[in-house]
């Protein structure tokens, strides 16, 4: 039997980052570990997170994922962490280099794009992307709808 992949099986999806491809052209993607404590874990599994802002960035040969909000679990007391901070991201030096590399770029930067749970364990994928102007939205917006008309006249015939 085929392995699954993670982009196959969205049993496990937590959060989607859904405004990402349309701000910004992927050009590669990188799955990474989170380091989280116990009480952020509980609300990652009760789809508390909010993607949206967040960023990665490496420092000291370190990768870090920061501006994701993960929501203060409810039953936790003062255990309970900043929903803002900044959280370690779990990447082989290889990959940091790498990223590290294509970073380089003018106008490249790291966003997550969804965060699953794969094997118990927390991981979020990350895109390598470069922003979109105004006028590539506009593009798409109208390929999109044109690939809309196509499907709704060939569904007639």
């Amino acid at each position: 039997m085929a392995k699954k992949s993670h982009q196959e099986n969205n049993d496990n999806l937590i959060a989607q980052n859904k405004k990402a491809r349309h701000d910004y052209f992927v050009t590669d993607t990188v799955e990474a570990g989170l380091v989280l404590t116990g009480t952020e874990i509980k609300s990652v599994r009760a789809h508390r997170v909010n993607l949206k802002d967040g960023f990665a960035q490496v420092r000291n040969g370190e990768a870090w994922l920061m501006n994701v909000h993960i929501s203060e679990y409810d039953n936790g007391t003062y255990f309970n962490q900043d929903p803002l901070r900044n959280r370690k991201l779990l990447l082989h030096k290889k990959e940091i280099n790498k990223l590290v590399g294509a970073l380089q770029d003018k106008g490249v930067t790291l966003i997550p794009l969804k965060m699953y749970i794969k094997h118990g364990y927390a991981k979020v994928l990350l895109g390598l992307a470069k922003g979109k102007h105004q006028y590539d939205k506009r593009e798409a917006i109208k390929r999109r709808e044109q690939n809309r008309e196509i499907e709704r006249v060939m569904k007639h015939y």
